[in-house]
């Protein structure tokens, strides 16, 4: 039986947990947050479309080894305990973000730069693998049972915060620096902010204690003394954890990364949104429905956490293709009458002689600002020839920097406002209905294998596989939305047929 804490100690234990945890989530994020633009700084500069994608792929490698760190920490966490071991994963994510924004770009040391990102990347997965099973299993355990997910919908807040925060960052950097700066040398400074925060955070949680249930069972010599072996050759645990990671996990690991990651990914790379503009959106989308999380977690404790997620999943599965189309429609200038044209200012014409040849690239940029508010880039570009006899080779124009107008942006604020909620719907309730699932001698464990298999693969490879899909020969820009769509259905009918959703009542999973 959990006893009925003070709601001022929970709050603690809440507030505690859940800044350790955002500072993790912000380390994380900031690095796919400047995936463009790191990629250009470790990445040849003739690398192209290419660079973009060696950068998600090594931002995805962090989510990739997420699994490992949660079992070499969950182990620790149910031996050593919940505090000590989360305390270590801070440490070694400030440590590792701090040490990214330090690396030489390739200009200078080669690809010694990708390579050396890539080990600090890996050293962040296995730290937020640590990290998050034993915040969410340190709050539920200092909770009352039927109000477990309300208090740990508290820490499900910290991922998006995370995030929210590194935009946040980012964009104030950028408009002090200056663009030109920011992208020169000004986008190191969020990576090294991170020491300061991480500092504060690990004075906090010096002066926690640890788990009172997990001190019990210290207490009491029933302290798992392989926590490994116990969670998955014992048949019924490991049933568990592989029903944990397909019918849940697994599909709302994609609808997180897919309503927030690739949303901003999208709109940027995709649809060619300015900078401010495609993180103006997001920060928004996330103000307006973090909220939702406690909402939804609160509620899960009245009506089951079963179809409170699978809800999520299946208008994830409905809306995405639709809400992508709207995006694509309402950037797609070569649509745009003469008659809605304003002016067309600044043109800019530049020659440059081709490599190892006689012939001229000849470009053209302008900028074209729109009745409606709305302005852009439009830049023309021709190959002109030594040889007087062969024509020039006109490309097709390239239109980018789209500030969006009023209504459109508004537009899109709410559509991936949407998308927050539908993950706030399989987000909200999933750490409480994780820890109910498992004891409390091998929660740590057993718990975080399944979260961060379904989170930091399935969920944490969708820019990457999405954007991949999308570059191959043939497909549509929207093609890479059938990878997170086809594991959320998979997921729904799984989750459907076998997840349970009985009402947690007090003392459940407290044994």
């Amino acid at each position: 039986m959990n006893p009925e804490p003070q709601k001022s100690s929970i709050f603690k234990v809440i507030g505690a947990s859940s800044l350790g945890t955002l500072i993790e989530w912000y380390d994380f994020y900031i690095f796919g947050s400047l995936a463009t633009i790191i990629g250009s700084q470790l990445f040849p500069a003739d690398a192209g479309a290419s660079a973009l994608i060696n950068t998600l792929a090594i931002f995805a490698a962090g989510f990739i080894v997420r699994p490992f760190g949660a079992l070499v920490f969950g182990r620790l966490g149910d031996l050593i305990g919940r505090k000590y071991t989360f305390l270590l994963t801070l440490v070694l994510m400030g440590g590792s973000t701090f040490l990214i924004g330090l690396i030489p770009s390739y200009s200078s040391i080669g690809y010694a730069a990708p390579i050396l990102v890539l080990i600090l990347r890996l050293i962040q997965g296995l730290a937020l693998g640590g990290e998050y099973g034993g915040a969410a299993t340190y709050v539920a355990e200092h909770a009352p049972a039927n109000k477990r997910g309300f208090f740990t919908s508290w820490i499900q807040t910290t991922a998006t915060g995370g995030l929210f925060l590194s935009l946040g960052i980012i964009v104030l950097t950028k408009n002090i620096l200056g663009t030109d700066d920011f992208a020169d040398w000004g986008w190191r400074v969020p990576f090294l902010l991170s020491i300061l925060l991480v500092g504060v955070s690990i004075y906090i949680r010096m002066k926690m204690h640890e788990s009172p249930m997990f001190a019990k069972l210290k207490t009491e010599g029933n302290i798992s003394k392989n926590p490994l072996k116990e969670s998955f050759s014992h048949k019924a645990n490991f049933k568990m954890v592989l029903l944990a990671l397909f019918g849940a996990t697994m599909g709302q690991g994609v609808i997180w990364y897919t309503g927030q990651f690739y949303a901003q990914s999208f709109i940027e790379n995709t649809c060619h949104v300015d900078f401010n503009d495609s993180r103006y959106i997001l920060l928004w989308g996330i103000a307006f429905a973090t909220p939702f999380f406690v909402v939804f977690g609160s509620w899960s404790d009245k009506v089951g956490r079963k179809w409170i997620m699978l809800t999520g999943m299946l208008l994830g599965i409905i809306f995405y293709r639709p809400i992508y189309q709207i995006f694509l429609d309402d950037t797609d200038v070569t649509r745009i009458e003469q008659k809605y044209i304003k002016v067309i200012s600044n043109p800019v014409t530049t020659r440059t002689l081709i490599e190892n040849s006689s012939d001229s690239l000849i470009t053209t940029t302008s900028q074209v600002t729109l009745l409606s508010g709305g302005s852009f880039t439009k830049i023309q570009a021709h190959t002109k020839y030594a040889d007087p006899g062969k024509p020039a080779t006109i490309s097709p124009d390239v239109f980018k920097d789209k500030k969006l107008s009023t209504p459109v942006f508004w537009k899109f604020v709410f559509l991936i406002f949407f998308q927050i909620v539908l993950v706030t719907m399989v987000y909200g309730p999933i750490a409480a209905f994780l820890v109910e699932l498992f004891p409390t001698k091998i929660r740590y464990t057993s718990m975080s294998l399944p979260y961060h298999v379904g989170n930091g693969v399935f969920g944490g490879l969708v820019p990457f596989i999405a954007t991949l899909i999308a570059s191959f020969s043939g497909s549509t820009p929207l093609s890479g939305l059938w990878y997170p769509i086809g594991i959320a259905a998979l997921s729904f009918v799984i989750g459907a047929v076998y997840l349970s959703n009985k009402k947690p009542d007090h003392g459940e999973a407290d044994h």
